[in-house]
């Protein structure tokens, strides 16, 4: 909703750097309250580390506990750069982590250590990509991933990604995975966005994820009343426009306008990063690409709207 008190975003992402060690949780604010200009702060260096399971983390996620508590960060347990020369993907999402990375903060700058939340089955190949939002009705919130299942504990077989989903109220306790999304193709990086207040359908659900069939609907949209409801399609190959190697939807409206971003992430282009669309009706499906000042290869991430407090104390602290 139109957020008079809103200044500035916040994006939470990792580097890709395949010399390096950069799968860590960095920090990247907008330039005042410009949605398109951004800095890395922290004089680019990341604000976070994982010890745990594999070391590193990708695709982190952060979101606003709806009861004003506090944050919360959760990440990709993996770690892809470890100095081979290539990478097995079909390895990692056969024998992956099943674990999530977790951090909590009362104020986005000072924050817990990490934890490791098993979160997938004995089946699930992988949890990559998580995300979550609030379930208004259950008080829940619903935690989403991707995950190849199959038949027994080798992983044998074929598979293809499919998005589960989990309850928690508190980041440490989770109830058992069920299937959310399965279509039969490999789908990954759902992101999910309800309208506001003030929208045009309050309440009403838009996912958007990358099929990553060959040939496939690549980054496509979908409507529904509830996220557990009747999904209906709006629009396919979103940002073909831009390239055919792109995943990682993010979506948020701006502060102060009824106008929603749609980032992608390029892993075809040189420099890998985000790209942006722009949209001034969420369900329309058209969007148009537009200029995003971001430092490159920066990947996979979400973007938090800030108060004008927030926005202060985050760009003094790093």
């Amino acid at each position: 909703m139109i957020e008079p008190e809103g200044h500035g975003y916040l994006l939470v992402h990792f580097v890709e750097d395949p010399h390096g060690h950069a799968e860590k949780i960095f920090l990247s604010l907008s330039e005042g309250d410009d949605p398109l200009r951004w800095r890395r702060l922290n004089s680019g260096a990341p604000i976070l580390e994982s010890t745990l399971g594999t070391t590193g983390v990708r695709d982190p996620h952060l979101l606003r506990r709806q009861d004003g508590n506090g944050f919360h960060i959760i990440a990709t347990d993996a770690r892809i750069w470890t100095g081979e020369p290539t990478i097995d993907w079909d390895r990692l999402s056969r024998h992956g982590s099943r674990n999530l990375v977790v951090w909590d903060s009362p104020d986005l700058v000072h924050w817990s250590e990490p934890r490791l939340v098993e979160v997938a089955p004995v089946e699930a190949g992988m949890a990559w990509a998580p995300e979550a939002h609030h379930d208004a009705e259950s008080g829940d919130y619903l935690v989403y991933w991707s995950s190849k299942l199959f038949a027994d504990e080798s992983h044998t077989g074929d598979s293809h990604s499919r998005i589960l989903v989990s309850r928690t109220r508190d980041f440490v306790t989770f109830t058992p995975a069920r299937v959310f999304l399965d279509q039969g193709v490999e789908v990954i990086d759902l992101t999910i966005h309800v309208e506001a207040d003030d929208d045009p359908h309050p309440g009403r659900v838009h996912r958007f994820a990358k099929d990553n069939s060959p040939d496939g609907r690549r980054i496509f949209e979908e409507v529904a009343d509830s996220f557990f409801g009747e999904w209906r399609p709006v629009a396919t190959r979103i940002g073909a426009q831009i390239a055919d190697g792109i995943e990682a939807p993010l979506v948020f409206r701006h502060h102060h306008e009824r106008r929603w971003y749609l980032w992608v992430d390029s892993y075809e282009l040189d420099p890998q990063g985000y790209r942006a669309l722009t949209t001034t009706d969420l369900g329309s499906g058209h969007w148009t690409q537009i200029d995003l000042d971001l430092p490159a290869r920066t990947k996979h991430g979400t973007v938090l709207p800030l108060t004008r407090t927030e926005y202060e104390a985050v760009a003094a602290a790093f």
